[in-house]
């Protein structure tokens, strides 16, 4: 059952979306070659829990991270570890944080260093992706819409798009339906209503859209181990123009930097 959320509750998701923007700037500061993604998932914890929430995902069916850290060719789930960030590579944060009951869910994929071009442009194109997503969130699309509105974006500059992993209803539970896949056909799919809450989160491929699981039942990586870029909002569909909860602006006030401002 898709739950319609009263706007009590978004203000609780929103305060929870905000707070998963917060966290994301402050590991954002850190991001360098040189630095272990533990380093990131320790500096998460201490924050959110500093801020009177507590990590969604440590625990979440035994996920023992904070944060979700999927490097290069790791599409999301990376578990944190001594690995140490090198420059050109690129790191998709994933965080979700609980507070007063409800769930933020929110992903961005950083460069480290000096990153080649192609893959700058591959992150680019999934952010713009993903707002592309948003705009078509509104009451009376289809689910569909949303998926079509990424999946042809993006292929139409030869990338391809994950199939077995989707955005997701958000609210009391991390996940709730509807399942929000990221390739679709217009009008199909169940109808958006305003008060659904959604996490939409394009997760594309420079290379094949084959994924593979490691044998730590977590780590999704592209078969051909080429780089995947992340990035997730948290949205209230409404009647005119989805309402967007979370935020990617603390970031780009902590790091002077926008990835939509790119250019070839």
């Amino acid at each position: 059952m898709v739950l319609i959320k009263s706007e009590e509750e978004i203000e609780l998701i929103r305060e929870s979306s905000l707070l998963v923007g917060k966290t994301l700037a402050e590991v954002a500061k850190l991001i360098k070659p040189g630095v272990t993604t533990n380093k990131l998932d320790k500096v998460a914890e201490e924050f959110i829990r500093d801020h009177d929430a507590i990590p969604g995902f440590k625990g979440y069916h035994g996920f023992p991270g904070t944060l979700c850290t999927s490097v290069n060719e790791v599409v999301v789930h990376g578990i944190p570890s001594d690995y140490v960030l090198k420059d050109g590579d690129i790191v998709s944060i994933d965080c979700g944080v609980k507070k007063n009951g409800y769930f933020g869910d929110s992903a961005f994929t950083f460069p480290v260093g000096e990153v080649k071009k192609e893959i700058l442009m591959l992150m680019k194109r999934t952010l713009e992706s993903l707002y592309k997503a948003i705009d078509v969130a509104i009451g009376g699309n289809r689910i569909g819409d949303i998926g079509f509105a990424i999946q042809e974006y993006v292929e139409g500059f030869g990338y391809s798009v994950v199939r077995d992993l989707v955005g997701h209803g958000l609210g009391k539970n991390l996940h709730e339906k509807p399942e929000v896949p990221n390739y679709g056909k217009r009008g199909y799919g169940k109808e958006l209503r305003a008060g659904m809450v959604l996490a939409i989160e394009p997760m594309i491929n420079l290379g094949v859209k084959d994924v593979y699981q490691k044998s730590d039942g977590w780590t999704i990586k592209t078969k051909d181990h080429l780089p995947s870029a992340h990035y997730e909002h948290n949205v209230v569909v409404r009647k005119d123009k989805a309402d967007v909860l979370s935020t990617f602006d603390f970031i780009e006030e902590v790091t002077n930097f926008s990835i939509l401002n790119i250019t070839i």
